[in-house]
């Protein structure tokens, strides 16, 4: 079960917290290093935090730990698994992508892909949808 968990955390409701503040409290938690440990993407779109942790952690217990932070809680930000999924949405694709190439592209190791099964090119928004054949191909 631990071995099928996500590396991945979802922080949301990240609004009151800076993201020098957020890479800080995150340090702090984990006892990990940005860049070197674990990558932090920011949507503020939708006010959240993707944390993906490059060393290898217990991600449920690192939950844990920030669901009982002193800090996280006075921010009001809550922390879960990113769920995994066996699909991704590609965006910012150039004009001349073929889906032959994008299969290509996500299907190589050395990216963390894996096999994929299908592609659906949406050329009007310049994005595909990728649909793996399991989810531990789509790091």
């Amino acid at each position: 079960d631990s071995a099928e968990a996500s590396p991945s955390v979802v922080f949301e409701n990240i609004k009151r917290c800076s993201p020098d503040c957020l890479q800080m409290l995150l340090e702090n938690i984990s006892g990990l290093t940005e860049d070197t440990d674990f990558t932090v993407e920011l949507i503020p779109e939708i006010n959240v935090a993707v944390v993906t942790f490059i060393e290898t952690i217990d991600t449920k217990e690192f939950v844990q730990k920030c669901s009982q932070d002193k800090r996280v809680q006075e921010f009001k930000m809550t922390a879960r698994l990113l769920e995994l999924t066996d699909t991704i949405k590609a965006e910012n694709l150039p004009d001349s992508i073929s889906a032959d190439c994008l299969k290509v592209y996500f299907e190589s190791a050395r990216s963390g892909g894996g096999p994929v099964a299908d592609v659906q090119l949406f050329p009007k928004d310049n994005s595909a949808i990728v649909t793996f054949c399991d989810h531990q191909g789509n790091t």
